[in-house]
Parts: structure tokens; sequence; C-alpha cells
């Protein structure tokens, strides 16, 4: 059977996992799925890693095809997917509805599940909110970091800490079994990634990749789109 290699940020993993089967059955086609940080991602990308279809940030996205790496017209949204809080599934939830009240859960955490705050989109973002809620220093011993959000939240879910929290992407949170997803972050301490999805100028397969993006982001997988944690 043929297959599709796509590199992805590890917030659409849920979503390719969906529509796989429907693919395979519509095309005779397999998705080999590469997912992670989205700067290691990228980074995949340039080091020339087999690539037929690409799903990263907007602005990534658009800054690859406007350099050829990606065809311009391929250039799809997929969705938007907001950075929130988790907790394993039978603790409480904490009140995160505004700044001052995550501060107060984040400080009564003792570990924090987060991805890389160096090259994914949500740790990035969660270490400046670190910063932000001037919690940083006092926290950095409590974070638990991994490659990504999914690694991290299946960690938060086989915790044995007496109180820990999670914040990741929604879409990774929905995706992890054993956790659930509280809240996204409260005003001034959001984030919302719009992820968007081209075919990669190099593939060999572009025909099926094309194909791939058409079902990814449009209106027949609308509702497992918004299952899986995409507005």
């Amino acid at each position: 059977m043929q297959k599709l290699s796509v590199l992805s940020g590890g917030a659409a993993q849920g979503l390719f996992g969906a529509i796989d089967a429907a693919f395979r059955g519509q095309h005779g086609c397999a998705i080999d799925g590469t997912f992670g940080a989205v700067g290691a991602m990228r980074a995949k990308l340039a080091g020339g890693h087999p690539t037929d279809v690409v799903v990263l940030t907007s602005a990534i996205l658009r800054n690859l095809a406007a350099a050829g790496d990606v065809i311009a017209e391929t250039v799809t949204d997929v969705g938007r997917v907001e950075t929130a809080i988790a907790v394993r599934s039978d603790d409480p939830a904490p009140d995160v509805a505004d700044a001052a009240r995550l501060k107060e859960a984040l400080l009564g955490a003792d570990a924090i599940y987060v991805p890389d705050t160096e090259q994914s989109t949500a740790g990035i973002h969660i270490a400046s909110v670190l910063e932000r809620l001037g919690i940083a220093v006092e926290l950095k011993s409590r974070l638990r970091t991994f490659p990504n959000g999914a690694t991290a939240m299946r960690a938060l879910a086989a915790s044995t800490d007496r109180r820990p929290i999670g914040c990741t992407q929604v879409t990774e949170i929905l995706s992890t079994p054993g956790i659930r997803l509280i809240a996204s972050l409260p005003s001034g301490c959001d984030l919302a990634t719009t992820y968007t999805a081209g075919v990669v100028a190099r593939s060999p397969n572009q025909d099926a990749a094309r194909a791939l993006i058409t079902l990814l982001a449009g209106p027949e997988t609308a509702d497992i789109r918004a299952n899986c944690g995409f507005t």
C-alpha cells in the first residue's frame, strides 16, 4: 500500500488518527505520520526528511510557501486550537477562570506537565505565561517538560504526584486517556493557534497529498475536527 509521509505539529495527531481509516478506504493510501513540537518538525523538513504533507502553524506554512518549499496553492487552514489546562481524570478541577486564579492553581500544583518550552507552540507560550504571572522562577523545579504535548499528557495521566496539572493544546488533551480538559487559558494568558497544511514541493505523491489535505480540512470532516478540539 502506498504511504504518504506527514510531518505535523502534535496538535493534529489525533485528527490524523481519526481520518486515517477513511483516507485508506477512499484512496488506498496509508498515512505515515511523524508528530512533535512545531520547531522540531520544521527542522526535520529543512533537514531533508522525506515528506509529502506538512501541518504546522499558519505563519510557518506561509513562510515555507513563500520560500518555495511548499506548493502555495495547496496551503489550507485546518483550524484553530486553544491552549488549555488539564488534570488527571479523577482529580478535582482547579479554578482557572482568570489570570489570578490560574496563578493560584499553578502555585498549588506540585508538578506541572508541559511540552518543550523552546520548540513547541504551547510550551513556548506556557513559559511566557509563567513569566508574565511572575512565578517562572518559583515553579522552575516543578516543571516536567516533554518533547511534545502528547507525551506530556500521557505522563500526566500516569503521574503519582499529589496535585499535578498539565498545560498544552486542547487537541492533545482530548486525545489522551486518563486526563480531562478543565478550560482554555483565561483572557490575558490565552493562545489560539491556527494550524495549516500544505503539499511539500518535492513530494513525489502530490495527487494523494492534495487529496489528504482536502479530507483533513474539508466539510466532510468538520464534525471530526470539532470533536478533536479544532475550531
